[in-house]
Formats: structure tokens, C-alpha cells, sequence
């Protein structure tokens, strides 16, 4: 009997251990994901542009896939990757992170140019009005699981440099709650937004009562605004966060000045407004970090259009 009451002591045991454990994995999940809350915003806001001009049938399978796309990119390639570069070279994390910030400047910049060059923007558009509907959705899928790789690469970076040395398991079953939960946040997000025109003619045509009515013309009327906001905010992220990915890697590489003339100017600016003095610098160093990013990812254009993308075409051959 004695025996029996010392193994169902041991039990108890592990189990408030095992309790413990999900807890402290649950505390951590929900710090770092908190600290990764700016990427998040940004990772929601460049989506929905990758769903423009597809038939509605067709917006939420490309979303499912994409989403698909963003759990594999953050549970299969990057958890394990981040767990072993910090275990065995954590120097190489920085560099890393600076070349995925320096691909979104590009692809930021080149938004930039295609709307301040129409031409060859409508020539771009019609092309791919031309293509192959299953075709273009290919393209548009990898594309933007290969945009969300870099974002995703930066949201489980931060994630993991927000959690406390817990050791590698419940390190690692953190950085995968963070994973999948900011995924499905995010993805959810995004499908509520597409579909919100086709709510909003649901409402239109069968409501019963007329504020009902008014609603649901008000949300047709009002989403292709939503999406066009939304896809200049898309690219003001991807120059944003891009940017400050490269300013950062450049201060912990030893090359601090343009972040602390960054830091400066925005301390400046915030002194100058005291009411507001958090979020004027938040701002004046968001706007410099794009900045940045947009030099940086016009500079990348014509190396990537001359040299890089040729080299690239040519090793494929």
C-alpha cells in the first residue's frame, strides 16, 4: 500500500511539473508574440494585394494556401533552423537577417517605382491579364510565401530573442505556439478582409432592415479603398521594417552611427511635441527607418535587374 501511495505521489509530481511546463511555455508564447507584434501587423498588411484581381471564388483557397505556405516557412524551415544557428552560430543570425531585410527594401522599392512609372506598371498589369489564371495564381502564391519567409524569418527571430533560457524543448514548443498562433492570426485577419465585400453585399441585397441595407452598400463602397490603403501600407512595412532589419544589424555589427543619428533626430523631434513625445519619436524613427530602406532598395534595383537576376537565371539553367 505504501508502494502504491509513493507512486501516486511520483504522478502527482510529474504532473504539476508537466502543468508548470505548459504554463511557463504559455507565458513565454504570449511575451514573445507580443514582442513580434509590429512584424505581425506588417505580415497583414502586405497580404490582401496578393488576392487582387482573382475571382472571389478563388480569394480564400489562395489564402488557405498562402497560410499553408506561412506555417511551413515558420514550424518546418525556420524553427529549426533558428534553434541551430543559435545553438552553433549565432553569429550568423545578424548577416542573415540583414539580407532578408535588404530583399524587402527591394521589393518595397520596386512597388514604389511601379507606381511612380504607370507605363510600365499597365504594361506589367497586362501582361498578366494575359497569362494562364492557374498560372498567375502560382506565381502569386509563391511570391507571397516567399515575401512572408522574410517576414516570418524576422517574427521568429524576435520571438526567440523575447523568450527567457528555458532550454531547447520549451524553447523551441514557444517559438512553434508563437509560430502557428501569429499564422492564424494573421491569415485570419487577411480573410476576413477580402471577403468583406461579399458580406457586405449579402447584406445589401438581403437584409430585412434598411440600417442593415445601408451597411452592407456602405462595406461594398468602402473595400476598394480598405485595399488600396491596405496595399500602400503593404508597402510602406516592407520599406519600414525592411529598413530598420538593416540598421540594426549594421549597429550590432559595430557600425552604429546612422541608428544613433536615427535615435537622435527622433529624440530631437519628440522634445520638440511633449505631448505626444512616445509616439513622435516612435514615428520620426519608423519614417527615417523607411527612408533608409527606400535608398537602400533603390540602389538594389539595377544591381538586382544587371546582375543578380541574370547570375541567378543563370545557374538555374
Amino acid at each position: 500500500m505504501s508502494g502504491l501511495l509513493a507512486l501516486l505521489d511520483d504522478v502527482a509530481a510529474i504532473a504539476k511539473v508537466a502543468a508548470a511546463s505548459v504554463d511557463d511555455i504559455a507565458g513565454a508564447a504570449a511575451k514573445a508574440g507580443t514582442k513580434a507584434a509590429g512584424v505581425v501587423i506588417d505580415d497583414a498588411a502586405v497580404t490582401p494585394k496578393y488576392v487582387h484581381g482573382f475571382d472571389a471564388a478563388r480569394e480564400l483557397p489562395i489564402i488557405g494556401r498562402i497560410a499553408l505556405g506561412s506555417l511551413r516557412n515558420k514550424l518546418v524551415i525556420l524553427l529549426p533552423l533558428a534553434l541551430l544557428l543559435d545553438s552553433f552560430a549565432p553569429w550568423a543570425i545578424t548577416p542573415l537577417l540583414m539580407l532578408g531585410g535588404a530583399y524587402l527594401c527591394f521589393e518595397g522599392a520596386e512597388k514604389v517605382l511601379h507606381a511612380l512609372l504607370p507605363q510600365d506598371s499597365h504594361r506589367a498589369d497586362a501582361a498578366a491579364d494575359l497569362q494562364d489564371p492557374a498560372h498567375l495564381e502560382e506565381e502569386k502564391v509563391a511570391g507571397a510565401i516567399k515575401t512572408d519567409f522574410i517576414l516570418s524569418a524576422e517574427i521568429m527571430t524576435i520571438a526567440m530573442a523575447a523568450l527567457p533560457d528555458g532550454g531547447l524543448w520549451q524553447t523551441a514548443a514557444a517559438l512553434a505556439v508563437v509560430g502557428a498562433a501569429i499564422t492564424m492570426a494573421v491569415y485570419g485577419a487577411v480573410a476576413l478582409i477580402v471577403k468583406m465585400d461579399d458580406v457586405g453585399l449579402h447584406l445589401a441585397v438581403t437584409g430585412r432592415l434598411a440600417p442593415t441595407r445601408s451597411l452592407g452598400r456602405g462595406l461594398v463602397k468602402g473595400m476598394p479603398v480598405l485595399m488600396a490603403v491596405l496595399s500602400t501600407v503593404g508597402t510602406a512595412a516592407m520599406l519600414w521594417v525592411g529598413g530598420s532589419i538593416v540598421v540594426h544589424g549594421l549597429e550590432v555589427l559595430g557600425q552604429p552611427w546612422l541608428s544613433h543619428t536615427i535615435h537622435t533626430l527622433a529624440e530631437a523631434a519628440a522634445h520638440a511635441w511633449p505631448v505626444a513625445e512616445a509616439a513622435v519619436a516612435w514615428a520620426v524613427t519608423a519614417g527615417l527607418d523607411g527612408v533608409f530602406g527606400l535608398l537602400l532598395g533603390l540602389a538594389l534595383v539595377p544591381l538586382v535587374a544587371g546582375v543578380i537576376g541574370p547570375v541567378l537565371a543563370w545557374v538555374r539553367r
